[in-house]
C-alpha cells in the first residue's frame, strides 16, 4: 500500500545545510503525493545528547565545511551568501516557528522556516539579534512585538525544549534530518536516497 504520511523534516535556522535541503524538500515530496512536517531544532541540543560537535568547531573541518556550503548550494542551483556571523543562536527564531505551528498551522510555520533560512543564507539577516527578529517578523507580516512577547514566554520556551527533546528521542543527531515512513535519512546529500525510496519503497 502507497503511504501518504508526511515525510519529517528537522532543521535549524543557523544550518546552511537545512536552508539548502528545505529548497529542495516541498518538490521532492510533491513529485510522491506526500507533504512535509518541519520541526524546527537547536543543533546543540542535538549534538549534546549524541556528544558531538559542529564541523565547524574542528580547525580541521571547518575550512572545509564553509567551503563545501557554497558549493553544495551551487550544485543544488539555490542562491547563498555566506552569513557574515555563523553559526548563530537560533532559539527565539525556532520559538516563533512553534508558535506559529501551534497556533496558525503548519503552513504559517513552514512559511516562516521557509523564509527565515533564505534571510540567513541569502541576506546576512541576523535572527539572533532581536532587533533583526523584529524586523524580519513583521516584513513576514507578522506583529513584530507579539513575536518578541512569544520568544521570551516561558511557555514558548518550553515547546521548543520538548521539540528538543522529542527531536532525540527520535534518533535525531543532526540537521537536516528526515523520516519516510520511520526511516531515518540523515543530510543534505540523502536527496537520492531519499527519492528512490519514495518511488520504491526499501532496498
Amino acid at each position: 500500500m502507497v503511504s501518504s504520511a508526511p515525510i519529517d523534516f528537522w532543521f535549524d535556522f543557523s544550518s546552511p545545510y537545512s536552508y539548502i535541503a528545505s529548497e529542495w524538500i516541498d518538490a521532492l515530496a510533491a513529485r510522491h503525493g506526500r507533504t512535509v512536517r518541519r520541526h524546527a531544532i537547536l543543533l546543540g541540543a542535538t549534538f549534546q545528547a549524541a556528544e558531538l560537535k559542529s564541523p565547524v568547531s574542528y580547525p580541521i573541518k571547518r575550512e572545509y565545511s564553509l567551503h563545501d556550503f557554497a558549493r553544495s548550494a551551487r550544485f543544488h542551483g539555490v542562491a547563498y551568501t555566506p552569513p557574515p556571523v555563523f553559526p548563530i543562536p537560533t532559539q527565539n527564531a525556532a520559538r516563533v516557528f512553534w508558535w506559529l505551528a501551534d497556533t496558525q498551522g503548519d503552513a504559517a510555520a513552514s512559511v516562516w522556516s521557509r523564509e527565515g533560512l533564505r534571510a540567513v543564507f541569502t541576506r546576512g539577516v541576523a535572527l539572533h539579534e532581536p532587533a533583526a527578529l523584529k524586523a524580519f517578523a513583521a516584513e513576514q507580516g507578522l506583529d513584530a512585538d507579539a513575536a518578541e512577547a512569544v520568544w521570551n514566554d516561558a511557555a514558548w520556551k518550553a515547546r521548543l525544549k520538548r521539540a528538543n527533546d522529542e527531536a532525540v528521542a527520535a534518533g535525531v543527531f543532526g540537521a537536516p534530518f528526515f523520516r519516510i515512513d520511520g526511516e531515518p535519512f540523515w543530510g543534505n546529500d540523502r536527496q537520492p536516497q531519499m527519492e528512490r525510496w519514495l518511488a520504491q519503497g526499501p532496498f
